[in-house]
């Protein structure tokens, strides 16, 4: 299995929504929709062949983001991949992972991540809490998440960027164990040939208007 995420952050993409966690019968309460800049935005993997890591991202995904700098508490976050996206730069692999001795992409198209809770760990560490989907796997996990910054764009600059007003970027890392969600069977699932631990990274830039 190559890239297993997200947060997905992981991990990428597919699709990731973020919607206000906290007091949901009030409006007022929910976090502010952010949109995802694609181009500036990544879900990346890793895993061993032997003993080499070998890199790859998935190329398709959707995020929806609401988030609140001042209360991050109120955000959430959920997130599809498009499996068949997968790409580590050799189309031989990349099919084999779309197979089925792998992610069966036909059967299971998507990857997904619903958080069910955000949290402030530290002033700029998160933790969403939520579940992860690959194949017909559920299961509940945490993902770490870095704020690399929020910014206020200058109003020079603002018309210049389509009328964004503010950017935030994140970085989510995080480990998955590939056999729990039955990716890699037989001989891959058994041997040592493929790793069993997948490190996933996610890295997100949202803007406001």
């Amino acid at each position: 299995m190559y890239k297993a995420l997200i947060f997905t952050g992981l991990m990428a993409l597919g699709a990731v929504t973020v919607a206000a966690g906290g007091d949901r019968g009030s409006a007022a309460l929910e976090a502010t929709p952010w949109n995802v800049d694609a181009p500036h935005t990544e879900i990346n993997f890793s895993v061993r062949h032997f003993f080499t890591p070998v890199s790859g991202r998935f190329e398709d995904f959707e995020i929806d983001l609401a988030f609140d700098p001042e209360s991050p508490e109120r955000s959430s976050v959920e997130v599809r991949i498009a499996v068949p996206s997968i790409n580590t730069s050799n189309e031989k692999r990349d099919n084999h992972l779309r197979s089925g001795d792998w992610f069966e992409a036909e059967s299971y198209p998507y990857i997904t991540f619903k958080s069910s809770s955000v949290t402030q760990t530290a002033a700029d560490r998160l933790l969403a809490r939520g579940e992860l989907t690959i194949k017909d796997v559920t299961q509940e996990v945490e993902l770490p998440i870095t704020l690399l910054g929020v910014q206020d764009i200058p109003e020079q600059m603002r018309e210049m960027l389509g009328g964004v007003t503010q950017v935030a970027s994140f970085q989510a890392e995080t480990k998955l164990d590939r056999r729990d969600y039955g990716v890699g069977t037989g001989n891959w699932a058994m041997t040592a040939v493929v790793g069993a631990d997948v490190g996933v990274e996610i890295i997100v830039e949202a803007k406001q208007k």
